[in-house]
């Protein structure tokens, strides 16, 4: 499907854009990737990374703006949205930017898709949408809604849209593991709390998991990827064994658990192998076979939390993750 098409993702000089890109440029060989985000920077320190390379392209904009969405659209078949404002204190108290992001974006994006007759759409969500609590969750949630709905909006024009939906990226900028390597020689790690569970995937998993949404979509699925949690204490004490754990507290919008599919989605949710598929409500698409297809559904009642997992990650899984990754991880 992706073999020699134009890609444009939004967002993409992000932890997520970093690796997508090289991975589906080796798979698929596309015709064209387009790198479409805000900072010329970060543009610029991607670039060096693709000289020769003439399918990988730079476009500067912004989701916020239409206009420029539209000019860079011409010509794309798919698209992944990954441009997102989604620190959690940071749009805690700045909640009008995170607004213009990740809804007003979303709106732009989905409408200048059906009109450049865009083919697919998958964005890119996260365990805060479901049940959210924090403003970023919120934004997200209102975002994964807009999504489902563009495929009414899209009619004869027959974009498609989907989301994914996963949990902590391992190693990526910002996220805890580099964080409490950069730190770790302090000899104290704060933790929120001491009970905290996270979900992890790394960020190939995450990328493969865009590529089946693309593959398996016929428009409207929230996809879930089945992934382990971890113990926030246990990390900590697998990248710093020596060092104290400090109970500091919980952070303004910061859950004890993560959530990916609450109970009031289990009777729209269905059960694969590797991952869970969340269908639309509207338009009575939750008991289309073309979407079903071989999924069984999930009992009532059931709830995807990292502190319910069946899985969990170990500590070897972790080390080993570590120390095969170690040049990677904050990098991206």
């Amino acid at each position: 499907m992706l073999s020699n098409s134009t890609i444009l993702i939004t967002g993409g000089t992000g932890s997520f854009g970093n690796t997508f890109v090289p991975m589906v440029l080796e798979k698929y060989n596309p015709k064209k990737v387009i790198i479409f985000s805000r900072d010329e920077m970060k543009q610029w320190d991607m670039a060096k990374k693709f000289v020769g390379d003439d399918r990988v392209r730079f476009f500067i904009g912004d989701v916020r703006d239409k206009e420029r969405l539209y000019r860079a659209l011409d010509g794309v078949d798919y698209v992944v949205h990954a441009a997102a404002t989604k620190i959690v204190p940071t749009a805690e108290y700045n909640p009008f930017e995170c607004v213009k992001t990740n809804i007003n974006g979303a709106m732009n994006l989905i409408d200048a898709c059906i009109d450049k007759g865009v083919k697919g759409v998958v964005a890119l969500s996260t365990d805060k949408a479901s049940s959210p609590i924090n403003l970023y969750g919120a934004t997200k949630l209102a975002s994964d809604k807009l999504f489902v709905a563009g495929n009414s909006y899209s009619g004869e024009h027959g974009t498609k849209f989907s989301v994914v939906r996963y949990g902590n990226v391992m190693g990526s900028r910002g996220s805890v593991i580099p964080f409490f390597m950069s730190i770790k020689d302090k000899g104290v790690l704060p933790i929120t709390d001491d009970r905290m569970t996270r979900f992890m995937i790394s960020l190939e998993d995450g990328v493969k998991l865009v590529w089946h949404a693309f593959e398996d979509m016929v428009g409207g699925e929230i996809y879930v990827k089945k992934i382990p949690s971890m113990k926030m204490t246990d990390l900590a004490r697998v990248v710093a064994p020596e060092a104290k754990q400090e109970v500091i507290g919980i952070r303004p919008g910061e859950k004890l658990h993560e959530q990916m599919i609450s109970v009031e989605d289990a009777y729209y949710t269905y059960e694969y192998p590797e991952h869970f598929k969340i269908l639309p409500t509207i338009n009575k698409w939750a008991n289309d076979p073309a979407r079903i297809k071989d999924g069984k559904r999930v009992p009532e009642g059931f709830e995807y939390a990292s502190d319910n997992n069946p899985e969990w990650m170990s500590d070897t899984d972790l080390q080993e993750w570590i120390d095969t990754n170690r040049d990677k991880i904050g990098s991206i």
